[in-house]
């Protein structure tokens, strides 16, 4: 029942209004998906990606169960809730309810479970790198130094290794980057090491790298007119809850900064679901969430619709939750004096229905029951309803292993992503200079103890003939510590790299879009 007019959610039945609607011409203002552990929010996601996909919508969402997979599967009359969704499918009035497969593909950091999902360390930039690894702000300004060495001598930060290996230069060089850059701090620079190694324990080497993800691979519409909807797993990486929300924060921002002005569209050009949306704002330092807000405020104009799922509306910013204009609340528990207060600011969040008492509704509804608020004409916010969430057409529950190996076999990037790449990147640079400087040492070392052999002999040649001969090295030695001082950047770069440096790969380098978004080139 999607067209181009709305997304029929739900409603109908005794003591409850017409249907409610998602109008796909506000599908882009943004919205909000909140309730407590087991109150339907995962079959209220399924729906809305279901019909977003009928109307030619691409999706991209976050599987954090395992749940939302059935999307890739047809539902059955078989299925053990079959008589529960005919008897509220009659009770709204849902007269062309079917069951139905929906084109998914599956995307998965650690490439088990969906093709493999990679950036590179540019790509990403400090601030969003800093976040991931909870660095200090001095911590953070030593790494802005590294990504801006980084550009000057070209030098590509594509995986770990290369921001690694930068920044065992850059302790070592310290005190000449500091007449440059300002004080740079072992201790800090040592403190940032030690982060990226438990980065890499948590797996996030798996996610830097390449090939990295191209966006338009994810806004496939098929032969039939439907939207592609792509699945992130997340049910592992949730086990690293902060590469879990950078990541989708970095894969919001690519889409900010990659797609054009659209003005005013019809529907959307791709809905994103920002599933768990606490992770994305706890602890969050202010000049992160100011920054949240001004890609909320301003992606719709791309054409994106974004949707925060989270158990409590107070888990999103005010200066956010105010953007969120589609609203679908389930039940809330109020047992604490804070949950009451959380409840009574949820339902204030509505406009008003004078059929009933929001707050009160709020608590009483129940498993597949939500107070809805959604935009209407004009964008104003539409009256807040007691509302019965539509059953779903795919598959309710998890997709089984076989099912969901024949998907990734057979969607459009099979075989694009499976393969890693390794270039010529910061690290092999590196590890050529040194080896070039080291030959070159050896070359000018040998020479210098050729011309003290002859020296030698001609001072003993000197001797034999009588005449006593002392010839000063100091010019020598003058000459090699200029030449020392005199040393390059990127001289110095390959000399202190000699010690640390071994082999691998990468491409020309590219500021991250953080990078560009949050502080500039």
């Amino acid at each position: 029942m999607a067209d181009l007019g709305g997304i029929f959610v739900g409603g109908g039945g005794e003591g409850y209004t017409e249907p409610q609607e998602l109008l796909l011409k506000y599908a882009n203002r943004h919205g909000l998906i909140a309730g407590a552990t087991g109150t339907g929010k995962t079959v209220t996601l399924q729906i809305l990606a279901e019909n977003l996909s009928n109307a030619g919508v691409p999706v991209f969402m976050s599987d954090v169960k395992g749940d939302l997979s059935g999307l890739a599967a047809s539902g059955s009359p078989d299925f053990k809730l079959h008589g529960a969704f005919t008897e509220r499918v009659q009770k709204i009035g849902f007269t062309d309810y079917t069951y139905t497969a929906f084109p998914v593909t599956f995307w998965d950091m650690y490439g088990e479970k969906g093709h493999p999902v990679r950036t590179t360390v540019s790509e990403m930039g400090p601030l969003l790198l800093s976040r991931l690894m909870e660095l200090s702000e001095a911590q953070e300004g030593i790494l802005n130094i590294a990504f801006r060495v980084a550009d000057e001598e070209g030098l590509p930060l594509l995986d770990l290794k290369d921001l690694q290996a930068l920044l065992v230069w850059i302790g070592e060089n310290a005190k000449t980057l500091a007449l440059r850059y300002g004080f740079v701090s072992s201790q800090s620079v040592g403190a940032i090491q030690r982060r990226l190694l438990v980065l890499e324990n948590q797996g996030a080497a798996d996610f830097f790298g390449e090939p990295a993800l191209e966006l338009e691979d994810m806004f496939h519409v098929g032969a039939d007119g439907r939207g592609q909807i792509n699945i992130l797993a997340a049910d592992k990486l949730m086990g690293a809850p902060r590469l879990y929300a950078t990541f989708l924060l970095w894969l919001l921002s690519e889409l900010f900064e990659t797609l054009p002005e659209v003005g005013d569209p019809d529907k959307p050009k791709f809905v994103f679901f920002f599933d768990e949306a606490h992770l994305l704002f706890d602890g969050a330092p202010k000049a992160l969430v100011d920054k949240v807000e001004q890609v909320a405020r301003l992606i719709r104009s791309k054409g994106v619709g974004v949707y925060f799922i989270t158990q409590k509306p107070a888990d999103v910013p005010e200066d956010i939750l105010g953007q969120l204009g589609n609203r679908v609340q389930h039940a809330l528990r109020a047992f604490t004096r804070k949950d009451q207060k959380d409840l009574r600011s949820a339902a204030d969040t509505y406009r008003e229905n004078p059929r009933f008492d929001i707050e009160d509704a709020i608590k009483e509804v129940g498993v597949g029951e939500a107070v809805t608020s959604f935009l209407i004409k004009k964008g104003m916010p539409g009256v807040a309803e007691r509302t019965l969430i539509r059953p779903p057409s795919s598959q309710l529950g998890p997709l089984d292993t076989a099912s969901r190996n024949a998907a990734i076999a057979g969607s459009p990037v099979a075989g694009k992503y499976e393969t890693v790449l390794d270039r010529n990147s910061a690290f092999e640079m590196l590890a050529k200079r040194a080896a070039d400087a080291a030959k070159a040492a050896e070359e000018a070392e040998a020479k210098e103890e050729e011309m003290e052999a002859r020296d030698r002999e001609y001072q003993t040649g000197r001797r034999y003939s009588g005449t006593r001969v002392k010839r000063s090295t100091s010019k020598t030695k003058t000459t090699r510590t200029r030449s020392r001082r005199g040393d390059s950047v990127g001289e110095a770069f390959a000399k202190s790299m000699m010690r640390s440096i071994g082999t691998k790969a990468g491409t020309a380098i590219v500021r991250g879009i953080m990078g560009s978004l949050f502080k500039g080139r």
